[in-house]
């Protein structure tokens, strides 16, 4: 199939990527709300590298419960902008910021034991990469197209809603 619109593909393409994300992060915020024993105590506790003390600090029991609270609520917001196609820049932003505190929670650098993660690395890492994915929809927002934002176009949708 040959698409006509080079510019649809990949509008279409980065809407997919957005549609993903926030998938996976709607989905791992809401596992974590509804999971009683979740906490981030384990994460943070096993963080390693050069930034393994800001990490530490947060192990205390009146600041790791605020961290879970903020992680899932931030997991929730990125999840739900990116899926609806709304406010997908701070969605976007936020997610950037959460996956930027994951890689340097346990990064894979030459010379540290791989604790607490999915397989072996070697620099890049899964959190690294949905990172430069969440600068992709930072940059090309797409919600006017497939999204919430794209309801409001046409004025027999945007009658309804008032």
């Amino acid at each position: 199939m040959v698409m006509k619109d080079k510019k649809s593909s990949k509008t279409y393409t980065v809407i997919v990527l957005r549609v993903l994300i926030g998938w996976h992060f709607l989905y791992e915020g809401i596992v974590k709300l509804y999971n009683p024993e979740w906490t981030a105590y384990g994460y943070l506790a096993s963080a390693q590298g050069p930034f393994k003390p800001v990490f530490n600090l947060m192990l205390a029991d009146s600041v790791v419960s605020m961290v879970d609270a903020m992680n899932m609520a931030a997991l929730i917001f990125v999840g739900v902008t990116l899926l609806l196609g709304v406010f997908e820049r701070a969605g976007a932003l936020v997610g950037i910021g959460l996956l930027a505190l994951y890689y340097l929670a346990h990064p894979p650098f030459p010379g540290l034991a791989q604790i607490n993660v999915e397989g072996n690395y070697w620099f890049v890492n899964k959190n690294l990469i949905e990172m430069v994915a969440c600068m992709v929809l930072l940059q090309f927002p797409t919600g006017h197209v497939f999204g919430i934002q794209a309801l409001t176009k046409y004025p027999q949708i945007k009658k309804k809603l008032s």
